[in-house]
């Protein structure tokens, strides 16, 4: 009989890749996905710790699985795992297995033995790793869009974050295997891939046959022309003269940036470590929409950081009224403990954080509302997903990742389709096929 297996996945594109890789090695292996109501053999939890809240809903995720599946073998991983493993054994009184994140490649074959895990720590000296963890995958699940990992860690420290003392530091895929595994895409029917990472513009530093993030998007886009490319999230810093002129040489690499900003206000900017100041980030911005006029350009605002005063927050929220962008990621700060930010002086209230995140999110939707409109109107090639949406029409993005919804037939799934945008709904637009 088929082992049945869940997998519950929290936080970013990575670990959603990630857990593409563990479901595709447990179908190899002869396991299937537990149905609703089932009960399952196997639980995998890729738990999160970018924030606190994120590292809560990880500790209720395990407790509430495990008293839903008591039977089954408990596999935890991820970045709370990595952070808080001791924490977990603790906390939970079944047997458990953690699996660090420099050790992922091994969770398929650990969750597979027979014996029982009693407690099984795999963690290893994350700081130390030198290689990425290899996860090769026939496919990404059912869908249009594939994340494909190219690059795991951080070597920059933010004061706020967590993240390298969970993930190590930078490490990249060989470009032979970042194109195997985009040809495996292709193979399964993928019209478009992410390329993600943990820090993805420092991609091909750390190898031996040096490239960077520029010679892998010129490679990819020419080896899979066909193939829509996009980035996933990448610091101003690493947005040169050079990578925005590959891009617009690569007919395939879709007009989307996504860039994280963090804060308006210099003297936050510096007590964060980010590296830059407000008028590089802003003339970054103003390149990418030279170069891609169309573009929709996304942006990571954190807010209510040590000493963010009213001055410094209507400085942040100054320079996001002037951007042309198109939408914000509102984080508020979130104490991590171990990182210097926790123990900065200054540190502000949780309501005064949670009203001044509110006033972002609504410039932010007037923001994404005037891009939207911006293209009433006009066609644009959509990617149709390969399921409705609850009104019962196709679904997808354009190239400039504007979410679409048009009427048409079941044929068009997994194509991409020139379609009339003409009417915004709420936060979709409604347009009809050509």
């Amino acid at each position: 009989m088929k082992k049945k297996v869940i997998i519950n996945t929290l936080g970013c594109k990575v670990n959603q890749y990630e857990s593409a890789s563990f479901l595709c090695s447990f179908e190899e292996a002869g396991c299937r996905v537990a149905e609703k109501g089932e009960d399952a053999d196997i639980i995998v939890i890729n738990t999160c710790a970018v924030t606190a809240k994120a590292g809560a809903q990880s500790r209720q995720t395990v407790r509430r699985l495990i008293r839903r599946h008591p039977q089954a073998k408990i596999v935890i991983t991820g970045c709370y795992a990595q952070m808080a493993a001791n924490e977990l054994a603790a906390m939970v009184e079944s047997p458990v297995c953690i699996v660090g994140n420099g050790n992922k490649h091994l969770l398929v074959e650990t969750a597979l033995k027979e014996s029982p895990c009693d407690l099984t720590m795999l963690m290893g000296r994350i700081l130390k790793k030198k290689e990425i963890c290899p996860l090769p995958m026939r496919r990404f699940g059912n869908r249009t869009r594939a994340y494909l990992r190219v690059q795991d860690g951080c070597n920059n420290f933010c004061t706020y974050c967590i993240v390298p003392y969970t993930r190590g530091p930078s490490r990249s895929l060989e470009l032979s295997e970042v194109l195997s595994q985009a040809k495996r895409f292709a193979q399964a029917g993928h019209r478009e891939i992410v390329l993600t990472g943990i820090h993805v513009g420092m991609y091909g530093r750390d190898l031996d046959k040096q490239c960077d993030i520029a010679d892998l998007v010129f490679t990819l886009c020419h080896a899979h022309p066909d193939i829509r490319f996009r980035l996933s999230s990448i610091e101003p810093q690493e947005i040169s003269d050079r990578l925005l002129q590959t891009m617009s040489s690569c007919q395939n690499f879709m007009p989307h940036f996504h860039i994280p900003l963090q804060s308006g206000d210099d003297t936050i900017l510096s007590r964060m470590n980010r590296g830059y100041d407000r008028e590089t980030f802003r003339r970054v911005v103003e390149k990418c929409r030279s170069t891609f006029p169309d573009a929709a350009i996304g942006i990571d605002i954190l807010t209510g950081f040590p000493g963010e005063g009213v001055e410094e927050f209507a400085n942040s929220k100054a320079l996001l009224k002037e951007l042309d962008a198109t939408y914000f990621h509102v984080f508020p700060y979130s104490s991590r403990p171990g990182t210097p930010a926790a123990t900065f002086k200054n540190q502000v209230p949780k309501a005064v954080r949670e009203e001044r995140v509110a006033e972002l999110r609504t410039l932010a939707e007037e923001k994404k509302s005037a891009f939207y409109k911006r293209y009433l109107g006009t066609q644009r090639p959509v990617l149709v997903e390969h399921k409705r949406n609850r009104e019962g029409m196709l679904s997808g993005f354009t190239d400039n990742y504007i979410p679409v919804a048009f009427p048409g037939t079941d044929s068009l799934m997994g194509k991409i389709v020139p379609v009339l945008l003409e009417l915004l709904e709420g936060t979709t637009v409604v347009g009809r096929g050509i």
